[in-house]
């Protein structure tokens, strides 16, 4: 090999390598971001805008970050960069005016809250948009989590949920099936007992459900926290004993922390951890992420209000410090509850005292660059609602998790939710050679915006496959480019999907340029050929478990017979046909090749000739276009994306 060639290689292989530790690093931001991380976040996202890695998402982000850090100087710097990217979600002309008002330009904060509403912008009026504190209108700019009722909550209270080894658990005082339990005296309800399901359950038995062992007591029993062996659960309970119920000089049993351990299956061991006090409540344990503090909250003597957040260290030897207030910006003269801790040592918690929406609200802490605690963020609607909200918790991919409230809707008193933040859009694909079928690495993918301004480029990996984060509600450009294949390109948009899409696919099955043969003149332009890749690209789709032909589609598949007779008649297409995760794969892989069969014959018996099919072939369920691969629950319409056909052009003319 000469030597230009082996610098030519090499200097491919440093971009590649340079690309790939690029994406990674974007992940990296993006998953200390959903977890509130944003001192970390921050860090990573300059590291890209320095590299030039998606700049203008890295740099929305970076300002998103110094926002919630409760640092208005630096966020504004970067919401003015950002307001002068092209097709920027109108949110940031609102989020840059409330920076703007928190460095105290009120002027100039006039101006770009008037651009937010003449662009068509609406501003939520409630209690949020008087906060004086302008973190908190940035942080609600946007709707970031979506919810929805789980399928086992009862008629009377139920909360406190979290996963752990693939079950959810959580406190109820449903009784069902159960033997009849005392009730509680406030609201006549059963007390609480703790209950574990497995994730993926249709149908809760309660009896069955309800822990094994000795941590369901005759009185309140939860919430509860397990520590990541498995081994020890630290819960909620009346301060009972052996010797019966401890009460406070008003005669009344309040709350203290449990410690058990898991022996044979069953939970047992109870002890009650030695800063109780019969005087005082001490309740909704909660560890930090290396398992060193216990958190928890207490009416204990010496606090700011009713209820304060506190938490202790676990020492080596297994015992504890004495309890820390957590200090007057987590804590009011009211009531702050139910802490948790994310993996990102991030606090979460609830209050009736700093502003919200209504009764009890769920926030987060804030820090500063100097990883000092700056300030608390309301999390905002849906999350919060006029009601109590509480028991938050958040899973490891810090996307996902649980609360609980008595908002209007629910079945019960209190009822758990599932939710889910709005997915960052990615757009995603597969590069693929026309001849041999087979994934192109290594080709360069560019984003532009629909006046083809490059936005951001990644490159296939190993498996053909790219992936790019872009926003919704936008046009786009995608262009591919690889030595010895023409260029391909493409126009996207992310215009009206549901909130819950995840990701928009766009596959690319390109054909090597032809070397050595004369350029015929024809009457078609590119701009042409372009048209018909951007319509006979377009998939169709089926019903469940079916392989006709829809009646809404027939005007998709006439426009394609219409261009291969009229327009292209020398065009030869590939069917491909998919379908969802539900069922068998080995009978998804049949119905798959059903659709491709009635696709093809429905073409053909439009007058398409049979050799101009080069190929109809099934996948079955083996390519996606998003996550509904059986490990999470998705919608029908999210289902339905993945029940498709594809036309693939392999030649124009």
């Amino acid at each position: 090999m000469k030597l230009k060639n082996y610098v030519i290689f090499f200097l491919a292989l440093a971009i590649h390598i340079s690309l790939v530790a690029q994406e990674g690093l974007q992940k990296r931001a993006d998953s200390l971001f959903n977890k509130f991380a944003f001192v970390d976040a921050a860090k990573t996202y300059k590291k890209l805008i320095k590299k030039d890695y998606n700049a203008d998402y890295a740099t929305r982000q970076l300002a998103d970050c110094y926002a919630f850090m409760r640092n208005p100087d630096s966020a504004a710097t970067y919401y003015q960069k950002v307001v002068q990217q092209e097709n920027v979600p109108i949110a940031y002309y609102y989020k840059y005016a409330q920076a703007l008002r928190g460095k105290k330009d009120y002027k100039t904060s006039r101006t770009w809250l008037k651009r937010f509403k003449n662009e068509g912008g609406v501003i939520e009026k409630n209690k949020l948009s008087r906060d004086p504190d302008f973190i908190t209108a940035v942080f609600n700019a946007e709707n970031k989590y979506s919810l929805k009722d789980v399928n086992f909550n009862s008629e009377f209270s139920d909360f406190g949920a979290f996963e752990f080894d693939r079950k959810i658990y959580f406190a109820s005082t449903a009784k069902k099936g159960a033997l009849r339990k005392l009730t509680y005296g406030w609201n006549n309800q059963p007390f609480l007992d703790i209950y574990a399901i497995e994730k993926d359950a249709d149908t809760l038995i309660y009896h069955k459900a309800k822990l094994s062992g000795d941590v369901n007591s005759r009185f309140h029993d939860g919430p509860a926290i397990i520590t990541k062996d498995g081994k020890t659960m630290y819960f909620s309970r009346n301060n009972f004993t052996r010797y019966g119920l401890k009460k406070d000089k008003d005669g009344i049993s309040n709350l203290a922390i449990f410690k058990a351990s898991l022996v044979d299956g069953e939970w047992t061991n109870i002890e009650s951890l030695p800063f109780n006090d019969k005087e005082h409540s001490f309740g909704h344990p909660a560890l930090n992420a290396d398992e060193t503090k216990l958190y928890f909250s207490s009416d204990m003597s010496g606090g700011f209000g009713g209820s304060d957040i506190y938490y202790v260290d676990i020492n080596t030897d297994g015992s504890y410090s004495s309890p820390k207030n957590l200090g007057e910006i987590i804590n009011t003269k009211d009531n702050e509850v139910f802490p948790f801790v994310n993996s990102e040592n991030i606090l979460f918690f609830s209050s009736d005292g700093h502003l919200g929406l209504g009764l009890l609200d769920i926030f987060a802490t804030v820090y500063d660059e100097n990883n000092k605690l700056e300030s608390v963020v309301n999390l905002g609607i849906p999350v919060n609602s006029n009601k109590d909200d509480f028991s938050f918790f958040m899973n490891e991919d810090g996307v996902t998790g649980y609360i609980a409230s008595n908002r209007e809707g629910g079945k019960g008193d209190d009822d758990i939710y599932a939710y889910n933040r709005i997915p960052k859009l990615k757009l995603r694909g597969k590069v693929t050679d026309s001849i041999n079928n087979t994934p192109i690495p290594n080709v360069l993918v560019k984003l532009s915006d629909n006046e083809d301004v490059q936005i951001v480029y990644v490159e296939t990996d190993e498996n053909g496959d790219y992936e790019i984060n872009v926003d919704r509600d936008t046009d786009y450009i995608v262009k591919i480019n690889k030595d010895g294949y023409p260029e391909n390109m493409v126009s996207v948009t992310t215009k009206g999907l549901p909130n819950d899409a995840k990701s928009v696919t766009v596959d690319f099955v390109i054909s090597p340029e032809k070397q050595n043969e004369p350029i015929a003149e024809d009457s078609e332009t590119d701009s042409d050929v372009d048209e018909l890749i951007a319509q006979i690209t377009t998939p169709i789709y089926f019903d469940f478990d079916s392989s006709k032909i829809r009646k809404e589609d027939t005007s998709e598949l006439a426009n394609i017979v219409n261009l291969m007779k009229n327009r292209f008649p020398a065009m030869t297409i590939k069917i491909e046909a998919h379908t969802d995760s539900r069922g068998p794969s080995s009978y998804n892989d049949q119905l798959s090749e059903k659709r491709a069969y009635a696709t093809y014959q429905y073409l053909v018996s439009e007058g398409i000739e049979a050799n101009r099919i080069i190929e109809y072939k099934g996948f079955g369920e083996s390519k996606l276009t998003n996550d509904c691969d059986g490990t999470i629950k998705c919608t029908e319409e999210e289902h339905k994306l993945n029940r498709r056909t594809n036309f693939i052009v392999i030649k124009v003319k």
